[in-house]
C-alpha cells in the first residue's frame, strides 16, 4: 500500500514539474520608442496639436477684439447692455475652456489612435518570440512594480532583434 501511494505520490510529482510555466519580461514602452514608425506618430500627433492650436488661437482672437469692443464701448452702455456683454464675454470664455479641456483629449485618443498598430505589431511579435523560446508567459516590466526581474528571462532584446532594430 505504501508502494502504491509513494508511486503516486512521485508520478504527481513529475507530472507538476513538467507543468511549470516559463514566465518572461519585457519592456514594451522601450521598445515602441525604438521603433523607426514612432517618428511618424509624433509627427502626425504634433501636426493634430498644431491644427488644434490654430483653432484655439483664432478663438482668443475673436474674443480679444470683443473684449477691445466691450472696453471702448463700456462707457457709452446702458446697464442692460453691460450685462448682456458680460453674459456674452462670460459664455466665450466658457466655450474657450472646453475647448482646450476637449483639446487635451483629443490628443490624446489621437495619439492612441496612431500608437495602436505599433502596439498591435509589437504584440504580434513579442508572441512569436515567446513561442519561439518556450515562454508560457510575457509581463511587461513598464507600469508594474516588480521587486525583482532576472535579466536572463527578459525577452527585450530578442524582440528589438526580430522588429530589426538597433539601439
Amino acid at each position: 500500500m505504501k508502494l502504491k501511494i509513494t508511486f503516486i505520490l512521485a508520478l504527481f510529482c513529475i507530472g507538476f514539474s513538467n507543468a511549470q510555466t516559463k514566465v518572461g519580461t519585457v519592456n514594451s514602452e522601450f521598445i515602441i520608442s525604438k521603433m523607426p514608425q514612432m517618428k511618424g506618430v509624433l509627427q502626425r500627433v504634433e501636426n493634430y496639436g498644431k491644427r488644434l492650436d490654430s483653432s484655439f488661437q483664432i478663438k482668443t482672437t475673436q474674443y480679444k477684439a470683443k473684449v477691445d469692443s466691450f472696453k471702448a464701448e463700456e462707457k457709452l452702455m446702458t446697464e442692460d447692455d453691460k450685462k448682456a456683454r458680460i453674459q456674452e464675454l462670460r459664455a466665450l470664455e466658457q466655450e474657450m475652456g472646453k475647448f482646450r479641456q476637449n483639446g487635451a483629449t483629443m490628443m490624446q485618443l489621437q495619439k492612441e489612435e496612431n500608437l495602436r498598430p505599433l502596439y498591435k505589431k509589437l504584440s504580434e511579435v513579442i508572441a512569436e518570440v515567446a513561442k519561439e523560446n518556450g515562454y508560457t508567459q510575457i509581463l511587461t516590466t513598464t507600469g508594474n512594480e516588480f521587486a525583482y526581474i532576472d535579466e536572463r528571462f527578459d525577452i527585450t532584446q530578442l524582440v528589438l532583434d526580430k522588429l530589426g532594430i538597433k539601439e
